[in-house]
């Protein structure tokens, strides 16, 4: 093959190789600014309904299609009587260290059932007998964050219902592994507030509301990065071209 020839080739495969990569830094500078309208959103709905005053909870006919858009994060009250034989531990890392969510079923006079992350205990008070003076008898109000269920498990932590090991508040499995009817539960559970459960435990109201937003960062840099990679190959082009 001619140097020419060889040259040509090495140039041309540069620069669709370059193509390439600028197409994909532009593609992912986009989904950062995609990103970057989802987390203003999600800041503003989260803010607007943290601070409104409890609504009761959805009843058991907007329980199907229920969505994070429509419900995630309202602020909601109920009232019931706890199953505290019911309860289910899932891990938990908080600003209080690494510990568990204690939920724990809400049944309501109607017969249906609202799963309760009453909030967080250490792995010292993760026996029920150990914080016995933090679980009420009889009729209680409750008021809370509206939460959606979490399937599965965390990332690469599968839930093991019959180890009873869960690493995400799945409800309707929690439901299933405590024998509770399927159709009583509520597809959601609620984050109790921080009031105060006797003996300190547990602690609720540490539900995470305050969310990073470093998109724009991430935009502008991958958006830089495409602009500097297509300027060095007009720079050696106009090079090669002297």
């Amino acid at each position: 093959m001619p140097p020419d020839a060889r040259v040509r080739r090495r140039t041309v495969v540069t620069l669709l190789l370059a193509v390439l990569v600028t197409a994909g830094l532009l593609s992912l500078g986009t989904w950062q600014v995609k990103r970057l309208f989802w987390k203003q959103d999600l800041i503003a709905r989260v803010e607007a309904r943290v601070h409104a005053p409890p609504v009761p909870v959805p009843p058991p006919a907007d329980w199907v299609g229920i969505d994070a858009a429509s419900s995630e994060y309202r602020h909601v009250s109920l009232s019931g009587t706890f199953l505290h034989d019911k309860e289910a531990l899932a891990q938990a890392n908080t600003v209080l260290g690494p510990g568990f969510w204690v939920l724990t079923p809400l049944s309501a006079e109607d017969g249906t059932i609202v799963f309760v992350n009453r909030g967080f205990v250490p792995p010292d008070r993760r026996d029920p007998s150990s914080r016995s003076a933090g679980n009420p008898q009889g009729p209680v109000q409750i008021t809370g964050l509206l939460r959606l269920s979490e399937p599965k498990g965390a990332f690469l932590r599968s839930n093991d219902p019959a180890a009873d090991r869960w690493y995400s508040r799945d409800v309707p499995a929690m439901a299933a592994a405590r024998g509770l009817p399927a159709d009583k539960v509520a597809p959601f559970f609620v984050d109790a507030d921080d009031t105060a459960n006797p003996g300190g435990y547990p602690v609720g109201g540490l539900t995470q509301i305050a969310f990073p937003n470093n998109h724009l960062v991430y935009a502008i840099t991958w958006y830089s990065l495409a602009g500097m990679l297509i300027a060095a190959v007009v720079v050696l082009y106009r090079r090669r071209q002297l």
